[in-house]
């Protein structure tokens, strides 16, 4: 009788234990659709320079919602470049990159997002903004889900032609748009197995550090993010 007493308990606390897991970590692979990882890079990629399998790095630029658990700003998200053909003549550069695992101070999780022909723009405060301060991550901790703290102003163009951006550090949330707008002359494919290609006709896909890029577990419908 004993016996099964113990039995009983230690049962139960192996099933918590595997819920509390369970809660605590979203699903590899099985996110739901739709979901947003505004990222700044951690190094430059480009394509046809950058080889398939080299290992990249995100920022995470905004707390993000997935599946119950809040990924917090700052997570480190890594993966790898899939896909990297410079333009030639006849045929469109080429890039992918897949990210698997997201990480942070108190937790991590296994995720499986793509690089989309999204991004977040800059935005320039203006001298009332600038007076009165302009909202950050401090002011309001609410994770989004598929969104940024909100900027005000319009956005400014995006430096993918490769050019030098100099020293400006990566914008923090109060600096981007709260609206998402494509890349130029950029397009994304769908694979067959669900991952996504960006590929541009007119120059080589090149990606920075200063600016938020999208993440997702496909490709995004066209509009406002």
């Amino acid at each position: 009788m004993l016996l099964r007493a113990l039995l009983v308990v230690l049962g139960s606390a192996v099933l918590l234990s595997q819920l509390l897991r369970a809660q605590a970590t979203p699903p590899a692979g099985n996110l739901p659709a739709g979901i947003e990882f505004p990222v700044v890079m951690r190094q430059n990629v480009a394509a046809g320079k950058t080889p398939v399998g080299t290992k990249v790095q995100a920022k995470l630029a905004v707390a993000t919602l997935v599946a119950g658990v809040v990924v917090p700003e700052g997570a480190i998200l890594s993966g790898e470049v899939t896909e990297s053909v410079a333009k030639s003549a006849t045929d469109p550069s080429r890039l992918g990159i897949r990210m698997d695992s997201a990480q942070w101070a108190n937790g991590s999780a296994p995720i499986k997002v793509y690089l989309t022909a999204w991004y977040y723009p800059a935005v320039t405060p203006t001298p009332a903004d600038q007076a009165i301060g302009l909202p950050d991550a401090g002011n309001n901790p609410r994770p989004r889900m598929g969104g940024v703290y909100p900027g005000q102003r319009n956005p400014t163009s995006p430096p993918l032609s490769g050019s030098d951006p100099g020293a400006m550090p990566p914008p923090t949330p109060a600096d981007i748009s709260k609206h998402r707008v494509l890349m130029k002359n950029v397009e994304s494919m769908h694979n067959p197995d669900g991952a996504v290609t960006l590929t541009s006709k007119r120059s080589n896909i090149k990606l920075d550090k200063q600016t938020t890029y999208v993440l997702a577990t496909g490709d995004l419908a066209r509009g406002p993010g």
